[in-house]
């Protein structure tokens, strides 16, 4: 009888088993992952578990040499940052609204422009690689430097917008103050929408080159408007694009704290009191970390809530639409 050969494990090139040399090909883009995952996770895991365990105590100056000794509170400090009746409540409350109007507004006009000029510089024309490098230098210069800068345009005696607006076109009566009292929503949008308008157009030039020319032609031999082409071709094929830009726009507005906090220092007026600066204060300039890493930990979740509640409706959408 023919007695069969017992079976081999097949060997490699190298003469190791094929099983062994798959398994370590698959590990290997882990492997080269985990110094970036550790350090993603040194920088930000870590912080946030320590805000949420600081929320639940009444840390404060008193035991800063010594966290451990802090007091734990519970739940009292979110009570105290949810209680509206409440000086705390009522002021975070009103940084909230002033926040939600600054970040629609500036995500808005933001986009609105973006979308303008990338639209304009779809077109070959003579100088628009020298325009559009003139467009991105907002967006490109460090923001402590172009902030100082327009904190010192707005200055009210010596500044560039009211030498322009009341000495050259004589459009106001007097020298308005841009940045105490309510003009000093005003300051901050503009340098908000100049500082964010050059990524919407960054972006937005980029998905219009995945726009077939064809369906311009073809639209335009059908006798399709520059407007009916826009609403038609333009902005349908944008539509994946506009999802991400504008959620991307809203989470870096709604938490910006270097804008406000060069432009007006410590403490901002109270009509452009952002909720970013607001946190910062009562934290570290009341020294009640605890309330402060409360309000944080509230921040949080209310843009979980809404980065969730965003992407379900345009998921849907989506679905919808195909």
């Amino acid at each position: 009888m023919l007695q069969r050969s017992p079976t081999r494990t097949r060997q490699g090139p190298a003469g190791r088993p094929a099983s062994r040399r798959g398994l370590r090909r698959t590990a290997l883009p882990y492997l080269l992952l985990l110094p970036a995952l550790a350090l993603e996770l040194l920088v930000h895991l870590v912080p946030m578990v320590v805000g949420l365990a600081m929320s639940f105590t009444h840390l404060t100056q008193f035991f800063i040499r010594d966290w451990s000794t802090a007091p734990f509170t519970g739940l009292a400090n979110y009570r105290l940052a949810l209680d509206f009746h409440a000086p705390v409540g009522q002021a975070l409350l009103h940084s909230f609204w002033v926040t939600c109007a600054f970040t629609v507004l500036s995500v808005g006009l933001s986009w609105l422009i973006g979308t303008t000029a990338a639209i304009m510089m779809q077109d070959a024309f003579r100088g628009r690689a020298l325009l559009r490098a003139a467009f991105l230098l907002p967006y490109a210069l460090p923001v402590f430097a172009s902030v100082i800068t327009w904190s010192f345009m707005f200055q009210r005696d010596t500044g560039l917008i009211n030498h322009v607006l009341h000495d050259q076109l004589h459009l106001t009566s007097g020298k308005p103050f841009w940045l105490i009292g309510d003009n000093s929503f005003t300051a901050l949008l503009t340098v908000s929408v100049w500082r964010s308008w050059p990524f919407a157009f960054l972006t937005l030039t980029a998905g219009l080159q995945n726009i077939p020319r064809e369906l311009y032609e073809a639209a335009a031999m059908d006798g399709a408007g520059v407007w009916q082409q826009i609403r038609r071709i333009t902005l349908p094929s944008l539509r994946p694009v506009n999802q991400v830009l504008v959620l991307v726009l809203f989470l870096w507005t709604f938490n910006d704290f270097n804008t406000p906090f060069v432009l007006f220092g410590r403490a901002a007026p109270p009509a452009a009191d952002l909720i970013s600066l607001h946190i910062y204060q009562s934290s570290f300039v009341t020294w009640n970390f605890g309330s402060g890493s409360a309000m944080s930990v509230l921040l949080l979740l209310f843009l979980l809530l809404v980065t969730a509640g965003y992407l379900f409706a345009t998921n849907r959408r989506g679905s919808a639409d195909d």
